[in-house]
């Protein structure tokens, strides 16, 4: 297998260079498909030559075998056990403190309101979109404190997220850290509803428009208030969980042949779907606090009024 690979390889090779240099820079699409497909074949002899050599010499052979724990294995530190995803989550804010410290002295002070640079409209455009997020979906009630918030829960659940290229867990696939973040949102929900509306005002929301129904739906709603850390909690575990067991699953059933694609399926699952569950966590927690702040008596005048 390891003499055809290199067989393969070179003839590959061989065919890539042969065709680049007489196919010229204006030629056909037609023409240049066969560049592309030399190098494509270049490629996946490549693959193939260097998983059956790691394969030979190594041992590694693909199984489907993959050892999971619903919880983080746990360390002993001065005496306190502590759960390894609680480490990396203080790993990961550590680092991004130190990150922001750098560029609130190094990189802030040169910005220019006239000559913006590319990391300044960047920054900008981040802040004006988490700004716009937040306004659109809770009202101006909440733009004081609640945009900044939620971006640094972004960031800090992204970089959780790059903690699993490093070989770690990410701590967003343990239920404790999840859980942690669920109930962020309950304590928010519930701070904005008290706030605006006032602590008789909440208790409306919760019990509705009708005042005969409010001791009966004050406490099933007090009961679906509850459950929103659980299911914010569980929804952002299986699906980051999720990601983790395929990586696994992919590396186990590939052995030797696993060079190169579970860095590439990495991408997806430790990038691009983070940032996807990260947009779904932040969006949930916003409509759980607009919900909380919303009155029916408000809407009811507000319409008489538009009417």
């Amino acid at each position: 297998m390891a003499v055809a690979g290199a067989v393969a390889l070179s003839a590959c090779l061989v065919g890539y260079i042969f065709t680049a240099r007489r196919i010229p820079a204006d030629a056909s699409k037609k023409r240049k498909r066969s560049k592309k497909l030399w190098f494509m074949g270049l490629v996946i002899s490549a693959w193939f030559l260097v998983g059956t050599l790691i394969k030979q010499f190594t041992g590694i052979k693909s199984h489907l075998a993959v050892e999971f724990e619903m919880f983080s294995e746990r360390v002993d530190i001065f005496g306190f056990s502590i759960a390894k995803t609680t480490l990396t989550g203080a790993g990961v804010l550590l680092a991004l403190i130190l990150l922001l410290l750098a560029l609130r002295i190094f990189a802030i002070p040169k910005f220019s309101v006239e000559n913006p640079g590319y990391l300044q409209t960047a920054l900008e455009t981040a802040v004006e979109f988490i700004d716009n997020f937040v306004k659109n979906t809770t009202g101006a009630f909440t733009m004081k404190n609640l945009p900044p918030f939620m971006l640094s829960i972004a960031i800090y659940m992204f970089g959780c997220a790059l903690s699993e290229l490093f070989g770690l867990r990410a701590p967003t696939s343990d239920l404790t850290f999840t859980f942690a973040l669920g109930l962020c949102t309950f304590v928010l929900l519930n701070y904005y509803g008290i706030r605006k509306n006032g602590f008789g005002g909440r208790l409306k929301n919760m019990g509705g428009p009708m005042p005969a129904m409010r001791p009966v739906m004050i406490p099933l709603k007090a009961v679906s208030d509850i459950a929103v850390p659980v299911s914010l909690a569980c929804r952002l575990y299986g699906n980051m969980l999720g990601g983790l067991l395929v990586m696994d699953l992919l590396k186990g059933v590939l052995g030797g042949y696993g060079s190169g694609l579970p860095a590439v399926a990495g991408l997806w699952f430790n990038l691009i779907h983070p940032g996807i569950q990260i947009y779904i966590f932040v969006m949930l927690s916003l409509t759980f606090i607009n919900e909380a702040m919303e009155l029916e008596e408000e809407e009811t005048k507000k319409a008489k009024k538009r009417a």
